[in-house]
């Protein structure tokens, strides 16, 4: 029997630069990244126009991501704001290349 390994990721969107935030959880990123650039689903991102994806890590297993995904959900918004320019100083849109 093969072993299959899953990636689940935590992702951080964007409306535009320390504008509105949304934090979530998926098993395949570049899907989720294009509903919510679509507005395939109503709700808050669509709602706020948040498509840009400013930040996300991976995990092996999906616990691991539903915990992450639930602490950074309780950080205040300055906490947000430095884990993401710890990495994406400029806010660049990490899936601007992904759909073309």
């Amino acid at each position: 029997m093969f072993k299959t390994t899953h990636q689940y990721y935590i992702y951080i969107l964007a409306s535009q630069k320390n504008g509105t935030l949304y934090i979530g959880v998926t098993n395949d990123l570049e899907r989720r990244i294009l509903e919510h650039k679509q507005k395939i689903n109503e709700g808050f991102t669509s709602k706020y126009d948040i498509n840009m994806l400013v930040y996300f890590e991976s995990f092996q297993y999906i616990n691991d991501a539903i915990l992450r995904e639930k602490r950074l959900k309780k950080w205040n918004r300055q906490w947000k704001i430095n884990l993401i320019e710890e990495e994406n100083k400029d806010w660049k849109d990490l899936s601007e290349d992904w759909y073309n």
